[in-house]
Formats: structure tokens, sequence, C-alpha cells
């Protein structure tokens, strides 16, 4: 008797603990379904993105985010193992995720994406990524039936040049998609070493809860306000940058929750670290940012030494 006993309070047990996770806050979902489809074809080529969707879930509204990967626009895959890595475990946790290709405009060009890319080339370039997301945001909200989405809740997330794309994305006026449910705005941005060339398309309506990891000794995209790739003001891709700190300082003007992220001393790597090393500040950001709309504003600093005299006008971590 006393081993039945035992035996029904652990069953008791293990079964308040299963009921008690909760979808996007704990990994309730283990078999994931990952399909590559084509959202555009653009100069004879398709452009794919890799879906991935929780089987066995019976939500037919779920928040979905959409990752861009990083490369320089030159290069990198949708379906690098780590990006398959992170895109599968935030499915695990009940999102819908989207990974997906876009134009490398810079791609085999011999000035690249650095100094010797005219500033007007690298403009250009920031437009065509911009316009491949919005198609691809178009195309998952069209399917939205077919994978459970909901057109309200979906969160950009991109590193590096990815991160400039979804930030040139995100911050953008309610589109209108003919929904019933009204305009749509993405309901929150990932940026990982991101940054973007005018603050002036951050207003009240196109403000959205941010999420800024960034090194404050970022070589090639700078944490607050300076060149890209700190290049010299006679080079040719001269052209101005506002980094995560820049654009926090303009949320915060704008009364817009945002987690600023800033490892001190830190450089470039800082883009693609995160999926990895800080998915729990990630998972933390898509619940409380955006699933609940508790957002607030946030400034977590991860200790190092800064290099102020190479990187930045003053010193970020200590102020």
């Amino acid at each position: 008797m006393l081993k039945n006993n035992l035996l029904f309070s652990m069953l008791i047990l293990l079964s308040s603990a299963v009921f008690s996770q909760e979808r996007y806050t704990d990994p309730v979902f283990d078999e994931i379904n990952v399909e590559t489809l084509t959202y555009a074809t653009k100069d004879g080529k398709d452009l794919d993105l890799d879906i991935y969707v929780p089987q066995a879930d019976a939500e037919i509204e779920r928040v979905t985010l959409i990752y861009v990967h990083g490369g320089g626009f030159s290069g990198g895959e949708r379906n690098r193992e780590n990006i398959q890595k992170f895109c599968t475990r935030m499915a695990n946790y009940g999102y819908v995720v989207a990974s997906l290709s876009y134009r490398l405009t810079r791609k085999e060009k011999p000035t690249a994406f650095g100094c010797d890319c005219p500033s007007s080339d690298k403009l250009n370039t920031f437009y065509a990524a911009v316009e491949d997301v919005q198609d691809a945001t178009f195309f998952l909200i069209e399917n939205r039936h077919q994978f459970g989405i909901d057109p309200q809740k979906i969160i950009l997330a991109g590193s590096s040049a990815g991160a400039e794309t979804a930030l040139n994305t995100a911050y953008q006026p309610p589109y209108c998609y003919g929904l019933d449910s009204g305009p749509v705005s993405f309901a929150g941005v990932i940026g990982m070493a991101g940054a973007i060339p005018d603050t002036t398309v951050i207003y009240n309506e196109s403000a959205v809860p941010s999420l800024l990891f960034h090194g404050t000794d970022d070589q090639l995209v700078p944490y607050s306000t300076a060149p890209h790739h700190y290049c010299k003001q006679d080079k040719p891709g001269y052209i101005i940058l506002h980094g995560s700190h820049t654009i926090a300082e303009k949320l915060h003007v704008l009364n817009t929750p945002y987690w600023l992220h800033s490892s001190c001393g830190a450089g470039h790597e800082i883009a693609s670290k995160p999926l990895e090393d800080y998915f729990d500040v990630i998972t933390e950001f898509c619940y409380i940012f955006v699933v609940k709309g508790d957002g607030d504003e946030r400034h977590t600093i991860i200790e190092g030494k800064q290099n102020t005299e190479k990187y930045t006008p003053y010193n970020f971590c200590t102020e």
C-alpha cells in the first residue's frame, strides 16, 4: 500500500511539472517540422526560407520570429548549423520560426562592403535586403493559416548585416495587408551588432520594442554613432551609422521599451554570440516585451575593458 501511494505521488508530481511548463517560457514541443519554401524570385534566382513549426500543437495563431543571417551582404547562409540550432530551440518554445535567404548584392564585388564600397552602393544594399525581408513577411502573412501565424506578433531578428537589415525593416510605419486585425507593425526587433543610417526613421508610429546586442569595441558596425567600418572621411565607403546605443537613446526619448545589452570591450563577435550564449535573454525579451507587452527600459552591461580611444568618444561602460 505504501509503495502504491509513493508511486501515485510521484506521478502527480511529474504531471504537475509537465503542465506547469508554459509556451514561450519553456521548451514544450519536442517535434519540429522544417520545410523549405520559395517566397520570391528575383534576378532569375529563387529566394527561399526555412520554416520551423512545432508539431502536435493546437494553437492556430502563434508568435513568429523571422531570422536574417549575417555575412556582409556577400556571404552567409540561412541554414548554418548554429542558425538551425537556434531556430529549432525557439520552435521548441512554441514559436514559428523562419530563417531566410536574401539578395547578397555585394557577393563577388571587388570592393565588398568595406571602405572602398561607395556609400550610395551601401545604402542600395540596405534597401534591397529590406525589400526582401518585407516580401518574406508578406509571404508568411499570406500563408498565416497554413502555418498558424499571428500577423500582429511577428518579431524580426538578425546578426551583423542581418541585424542592419532587421533594424532598417522593423522601424517602418504600420503596413496595410488588408487584414481584419488592421495594419501590421513588427511586434519587436532583435539586433545583434546592427545599425541604421538614419535615426529619423524611428518615431512614434514606427518605434517597436527592441533588444539590442552590441560590443562597445565593434570594429565594423559602431556601437554608438560613428563611420561604418571606421572608414576615413576621404574613402568612398564613408557613411555614418547609428548603432545600438544611439538607437536605445532614441527609443528612450519616444518612451518605447528597449533592452540594450552592452558587452564592454567586445568586438563584432557579438553578431553571433547571442544565438547560444544569450539565448535566455532572447526568450525573456520575446515573452515579456512582445507576448506579454510588459517591456520596460533595461541596460545589461557585460563587464570588460573598453578601448575608448579607438572606438568611442567616451566610456559607455563606466559613465
